[in-house]
């Protein structure tokens, strides 16, 4: 693929291609440090029941997904892991991601933390690490995932819900700048400066919530109900197609078989530029599921603890 600008701003010559259909087949994002992240993970964030969250695993695994993303907060790591080693896929070919939760941030902590996690996970190596929250003393937690890994434990570590500032700020005051920043990212919030800011940057942006949990009746939205009509897919397939031509991986959650399969089945079709745009005018320019930018959710997410 030549160096193409995506819809995003992002240039997609770091984009791994299969194999050559006539459409523009994504299939993962190289990180910093040559690192290949999938373009399409699955999700597992309010899965708490163990037995549950490890079936679904199982069926995405079995579905062909090969990046699981989880976080010491959702409470079930050790479903992910079970799973994980349950699949018969080989590790190499898995790309898993957790997280550390504000009341962990601070170095020893951090340290204390990722072992607990790679302990529920029964896992020898973890591909991405994430600072779950833009709160406590993460950098403390930073120093720590710097050190992780430089000893090989990390395959890459990031961020998930930092804002520019917060994540200039760090990407300028640390050895080893963030590879990924993980933020609310769908239609109905483009996070279009983010993006651009972390292309400045080099960080991947990655989508949580890239179907915005539902809300606004996304799936039966009249700009991608007809969409999905011009192509024959679903209203979910069109905004998981929107999210890789912005190259912008992203993680959905479902604990639907048909539908684990469903979010798949976007290489096959493109949507064209007019068709971008009608997403494009979706965007409201703001988040309607969490505002981290508010004292009150600064208050509420410090206040959270997940363990004694």
């Amino acid at each position: 693929m030549g160096n193409v600008k995506s819809s995003a701003g992002q240039k997609t010559d770091s984009m791994e291609t299969g194999e050559n259909t006539g459409t523009d087949v994504m299939t993962s994002v190289k990180l910093r440090n040559g690192v290949q992240m999938p373009m399409v993970g699955y999700g597992v964030f309010q899965i708490t029941d163990g037995a549950q969250c490890e079936q679904c695993v199982g069926d995405a695994i079995a579905a062909g997904y090969r990046m699981i993303d989880t976080a010491a907060a959702y409470y079930n790591e050790e479903a992910v892991g079970k799973a994980v080693r349950a699949s018969g896929v080989d590790r190499k070919e898995l790309f898993i991601t957790t997280k550390l939760w504000v009341q962990d941030a601070g170095y020893d902590s951090t340290l204390r933390a990722f072992d607990e996690s790679m302990k529920r996970l029964g896992l020898s190596h973890l591909d991405l690490y994430l600072i779950h929250q833009p709160f406590g003393d993460y950098y403390s937690a930073w120093r720590a995932m710097e050190r992780l890994y430089q000893e090989g434990a990390v395959r890459a570590i990031g961020v998930s819900n930092f804002p520019p500032e917060r994540l200039v700020d760090l990407c300028m005051n640390q050895e080893i700048p963030p590879m990924v920043d993980q933020i609310e990212i769908h239609p109905f919030f483009h996070q279009q400066e983010a993006v651009r800011v972390m292309g400045s940057y080099g960080v991947i942006p990655e989508a949580w919530g890239p179907l915005s949990e539902g809300q606004k009746d996304i799936f039966h939205h009249k700009t991608l109900v007809k969409i999905a009509e011009n192509h024959g897919k679903t209203t979910a397939q069109v905004v998981l197609r929107w999210h890789l031509q912005r190259g912008i991986p992203a993680i959905p959650r479902t604990v639907h078989k048909e539908r684990m399969q469903e979010n798949l089945a976007i290489r096959d079709f493109v949507l064209s530029e007019k068709e971008m745009e009608m997403i494009d005018a979706m965007d409201i320019g703001h988040s309607e599921i969490i505002d981290h930018r508010c004292f009150c959710t600064a208050r509420q997410l410090n206040s959270v603890k997940i363990h004694d």
